[in-house]
């Protein structure tokens, strides 16, 4: 009894973030690696509503594009997920404005940014969680994890808990040509394909070719994996080299994920819905 009490803190450890538990970047620590990564620490304080000195990213910056997956049904769970009451991406204003200097500097090579996901609710990691006790729920699989089972995304690394997203200043973004392509909408049901596919293959989503897809569970999605070569690799440096430039701290087994290094709260994670009514 008490070796399967441990087994289910384990797990309930490991549970409910965008890919793997994400090192908190400090200023004076060198960006984590794969190989040593700083763990985020169990929530100090969680706070429901209001979002203190938050905006909505949109508003401060309307250059910026949005394709926020966890408001919709394409994203590894499959429908949309607690909390996100608006297809928003929400971040402290800190984060914001140095987002806003990246957007600068990419419309000056022709490209703009598009996030994917930023603040994320305390509410939509415990749906997380509760998802992954629900084994029979795989509708995505076959695109945003097809080489590794439900089972051991958790003992894996590939979700964890909690998230540096609840914080407000981590965020998931990529980057698109400007003037953006058309993107086709989602539809629930329609064929899937592996997220490691190439691009002309997989989700005909309007980013460069980073490589892989959005939220792909796969060791392709590491930010320097050496089978991401040619165009990808570059696409990857840029983003990176953008976001370094203004302040940010990428994970590095996710490309598409950065933190603001000088975040204003490094210690707190809210719960307050993603939506408009949040930031007041």
């Amino acid at each position: 009894m008490r070796y399967r009490l441990a087994v289910v803190l384990a797990l309930a450890a490991l549970l409910g973030a965008c890919s793997r538990p994400e090192p908190r970047p400090t200023p004076a620590a060198p960006q984590p690696t794969s190989a040593s990564p700083t763990p985020v620490p169990t929530p100090a304080t969680s706070v429901a509503a209001p979002l203190p000195g938050f905006v909505v990213l949109t508003d401060l910056d309307p250059r910026i594009h949005a394709d926020i997956r966890y408001a919709t049904p394409h994203n590894f769970v499959g429908r949309p997920i607690t909390g996100y009451r608006e297809p928003l991406c929400l971040l402290t204003r800190q984060a914001a404005e140095a987002l806003r200097r990246v957007q600068d500097a990419a419309l000056a090579g022709g490209r703009s940014l598009k996030v994917y996901d930023c603040y994320r609710p305390q509410p939509a990691v415990d749906d997380f969680v509760a998802w992954s006790k629900r084994p029979g729920e795989q509708q995505t699989k076959a695109e945003f994890y097809p080489d590794v089972a439900k089972n051991k995304l958790f003992a894996d690394g590939y979700i964890g808990a909690p998230t540096a997203h609840s914080r407000g200043s981590t965020l998931d973004l990529t980057l698109v040509d400007e003037p953006a392509a058309s993107q086709p909408p989602y539809r629930v049901g329609q064929p899937l394909v592996a997220c490691t596919a190439p691009r002309g293959q997989r989700f005909a989503d309007n980013s460069i070719d980073m490589g892989t897809g959005f939220d792909c569970f796969d060791s392709r999605a590491h930010t320097a994996d050496p089978r991401i070569t040619g165009t990808a690799r570059d696409n990857r440096r840029l983003l990176q080299g953008l976001m370094t430039d203004a302040g940010f701290v990428n994970y590095d087994r996710e490309w598409w994920h950065y933190s603001l290094r000088d975040e204003p709260y490094p210690d707190t994670f809210f719960a307050a819905p993603v939506a408009r009514s949040s930031v007041g």
